[in-house]
């Protein structure tokens, strides 16, 4: 039996080395775990807690206590991903750090060119850029992410934006600052076929001094017709505000551009044709202001009903038998000849213009044209010179169906409660 000189008891000599070597057991197995990446804490004795040395001066310390990884690891989001092709130009790229800081932000056209301007948020953890991107170009990022032990780590990525092959555009009628008749629709025809409309309706904004709420009607993919429930306002302000640059029509197409269009509606005209009396009556805001006889279409070729609107103007124009397919020897078929003081109707040749001397004997009697609307001089010349594109002609009592929708601006021969179609 041996004495020990602390306490004075009497222990075995091989128990206490039989003790001694059960506490280097445990602190090797401690430090094993710790080396394997494990924490270690929650198995360790109770003596584990005693203070023991600081780490802090490590980029891997900040507290005293076990040798453990206690800076968080950075996880970072990079948008466009690293490699991505056909990116949407609208798209915001952006660097987030969590857990860390972004600095030395730099992206740019690899080819060279300006860098795109950006802002870092308050708490240096995001960059977002400022400016859109362009397209049909390969990008390059440079960033440097900082954690939160101060170690710096440099990165570099490179995305592509959408080829030009892949851009979308639209045009819309009327053009920017005219001045139009209270009838004329907005036309919207979109370079590529547009597959989700509801998205894009709600890319384009209508907006009408009136207040008049609009409706619009598909009639392909590409082709969208947009007008109120009744004829624009006199005097009304339309604005059409379309935001499609990155907006999606499907099938990898992307909008380039937004297009902002404004154009005013003159006064509210519209000129009555009635078959049975044989008469125009002309109308500004309500108010007859003109009276004139007419000669419509014959027997073989009855002038339309409904509404049709003034597509366009000319003073003098060629008509040829041949684009209504008549040739000669056929019943009806006349040689090309100029008429004066055209107003267009329909795209397929309904006009309303000077009859030709040989007619004015008839008009205000009875139908000899091929449809369209005849005048006497004087009464053509006024129309001419009163009336506008958009302005509005309707025809009563011929007995032939209104104007197809696409053979002008038909639009207004369908009820409002039926015109909204996708």
């Amino acid at each position: 039996m041996v004495r020990t000189e602390d306490s004075g008891d009497l222990r075995p000599e091989s128990g206490r080395r039989k003790r001694s070597t059960g506490k280097i057991l445990v602190v090797a197995a401690i430090c094993a775990a710790v080396g394997a990446g494990g924490i270690g804490v929650a198995t360790a004795p109770q003596w584990a807690h005693a203070g023991m040395p600081s780490e802090s001066s490590s980029p891997l310390r900040n507290v005293p206590g076990l040798a453990a990884p206690v800076v968080k690891p950075v996880e970072l989001g990079v948008t466009p991903t690293d490699g991505a092709k056909g990116v949407n130009p609208a798209a915001t790229p952006s660097v987030k750090a969590v857990n860390g800081l972004v600095k030395d932000v730099v992206l740019e056209p690899a080819s060279g060119g300006g860098r795109v301007p950006g802002t870092t948020s308050p708490d240096g953890s995001t960059w977002t850029a400022e400016d859109p991107l362009e397209f049909d170009t390969r990008y390059q990022y440079s960033f440097t992410i900082v954690d939160e032990a101060g170690r710096e780590t440099k990165k570099s990525q490179s995305f592509s934006t959408v080829a030009k092959a892949n851009e979308a555009d639209a045009a819309v009628n009327p053009l920017n600052g005219t001045t139009v008749g209270a009838g004329q629709p907005i036309e919207i025809v979109f370079s590529e076929p547009v597959l989700n409309k509801e998205a894009m309706e709600k890319a384009v904004t209508v907006t009408a001094s009136s207040g008049q709420a609009v409706a619009w009607r598909w009639y392909s993919d590409r082709r969208v017709r947009i007008r109120p429930e009744a004829f624009w306002a006199a005097n009304t302000q339309v604005t059409v505000d379309l935001k499609l640059f990155g907006v999606d029509f499907g099938n990898k197409m992307i909008g380039n551009s937004d297009v902002l269009v404004s154009f005013k509606v003159g006064p509210q005209r519209l000129a009555v044709v009635d078959d049975v009396t044989k008469t125009m009556k002309v109308y500004f805001d309500g108010q007859l202001v003109r009276t004139a006889p007419v000669t419509l279409g014959d027997a073989d070729w009855l002038s339309p009903t409904g509404y049709a609107v003034i597509m366009e103007q000319e003073r003098r124009s060629k008509f040829n038998a041949g684009s209504i397919g008549l040739k000669p020897g056929d019943k009806g078929y006349y040689p090309p000849l100029t008429v004066e003081y055209a107003n267009r109707l329909t795209s397929s040749g309904v006009y309303v213009h000077q009859a030709l001397e040989s007619a004015w004997r008839a008009v205000g009697r009875s139908n000899v044209s091929h449809g369209c609307v005849g005048l006497l001089p004087a009464d053509a010349a006024w129309f001419f010179n009163n009336m506008t594109s958009g302005d509005v002609v309707q025809t009563l009592n011929t007995g032939a169906p209104p104007v197809e929708p696409l053979e002008g601006f038909g639009d207004w021969n369908i009820p409002w409660a039926q015109y909204a179609k996708r």
